[in-house]
């Protein structure tokens, strides 16, 4: 018995249901399940993979609103913390962001995008020192303003002197807002998704003191599949990557690959992330239970950034330590060079769902429990430059 399209998509009209209909059987097939089974799993399949490849309509067709240049909000919190704390422990913050967010655009000939930039006190006087950069790609279906609440990066962002830019994806440019990581045209240096996000970085280097050598990227989901891609095409911009239920370069180049991957049945790539010359650091967070971006996926990206070439030596992999974080057992593992530089670090949080590790409940995908994935993501990523 084949499950019904749903109906949402069946309003498509004929054509459309028709091409919709051999997404979903190219989609099944590739992910080795039988759409002859029970069909309200396999309807569940359907809507999940729809959704995650960005193909279910939605109500908000047009692109996501960002006004021009200046929209500034100026949020008065708490007073400033000592710089260091909790980024270390793990443990959720519990900080409030009082700096500065700004709506701008960015256009190029591969596209416009809109993004939020959030500047913490004292890094937008004219004479504030060279700040690091860091850039949060928001999951499916989420914004910057969300994915900044949910993050609580803004909070960490104030502590540590980091500018944070937040890129939004559009309905227009995808359905559910999803980055266009499975597109082989958005996994180029140059062209796509890519040029606009690494355009991003110098229209900010524009406005503001960017200490250059310290642009970081992190991302959830398809936003850590983006970061990934942004570290690979880029590791002249990017000096480290965040990954959070992420997918690893070069996973998939269609749709039906993508809902391949995302259950672990992606392509594997077998070259190293970056260049011969330039591995780019990486820390990768993936949850045991996660059942939209299989684990498998974090094992992947890190087998990427781990691996040896002819001209580079493959990490070596420092004994794993577990322990219970907020809830819920880590283990985590650290991956050494040559010269005992960690350069690649995993996290593996059990029990975790397809969700931000210790954010806030008042962003969506989130989960309360577990790690403060911001802090570790960002610790990591200050302890590198290029």
């Amino acid at each position: 018995m084949t499950a019904a399209l749903p109906a949402s998509v069946l309003r498509r009209g004929a054509a459309g249901a028709q091409q919709i209909q051999t997404t979903i059987q190219d989609a099944l097939s590739s992910a080795g399940i039988r759409a002859d089974g029970n069909a309200t799993g396999v309807q569940k399949t359907i809507q999940d993979a729809l959704q995650q490849a960005g193909l279910l309509p939605t109500d908000d067709a047009s692109p996501a609103h960002a006004t021009s240049d200046v929209d500034a909000r100026a949020a008065q919190t708490a007073p400033r913390e000592d710089a260091g704390t909790r980024l270390h422990g793990a443990e959720p913050t519990r900080r409030v962001a009082r700096g500065v967010t700004t709506e701008h655009r960015y256009s190029t000939q591969a596209g416009s995008r809109g993004y939020t930039l959030y500047v913490p006190p004292g890094l937008d006087a004219a004479d504030a020192p060279a700040a690091p950069l860091m850039m949060m790609l928001h999951g499916c279906t989420q914004s910057p303003a969300d994915f900044a609440a949910g993050t609580r990066m803004n909070a960490l962002a104030d502590a540590h002197g980091v500018i944070v830019v937040y890129p939004a994806q559009t309905a227009r440019d995808n359905g559910q807002k999803c980055w266009n990581w499975f597109r082989r045209e958005d996994q180029q240096r140059g062209a796509g998704e890519p040029a606009i996000l690494a355009g991003i970085v110098e229209d900010v280097a524009s406005r503001h003191r960017i200490d250059t050598r310290r642009v970081y990227v992190a991302g959830l989901s398809a936003g850590a599949a983006m970061a990934v891609i942004l570290g690979r095409t880029y590791p002249d911009t990017f000096a480290a990557v965040g990954a959070h239920s992420g997918l690893p370069f070069g996973a998939a180049t269609d749709v039906p690959g993508a809902f391949a991957a995302m259950q672990g049945r992606g392509q594997r790539s077998d070259v190293v992330s970056g260049t011969d010359a330039q591995r780019v650091p990486t820390i990768v967070v993936h949850g045991t239970a996660d059942h939209t971006v299989r684990p498998d996926n974090g094992h992947a990206i890190v087998a990427n950034a781990t691996g040896g070439t002819a001209s580079i030596a493959p990490l070596r992999a420092q004994p794993a330590g577990t322990t219970k974080i907020n809830g819920r057992a880590c283990t985590h593992t650290a991956y050494v060079d040559e010269a005992g530089s960690v350069r690649v670090e995993h996290v593996v949080v059990e029990g975790a769902g397809h969700a931000w590790s210790g954010g806030d409940p008042s962003g969506s995908h989130t989960d309360a429990k577990g790690p403060d994935a911001s802090a570790l993501i960002l610790a990591f990523c200050l302890r590198h430059a290029q």
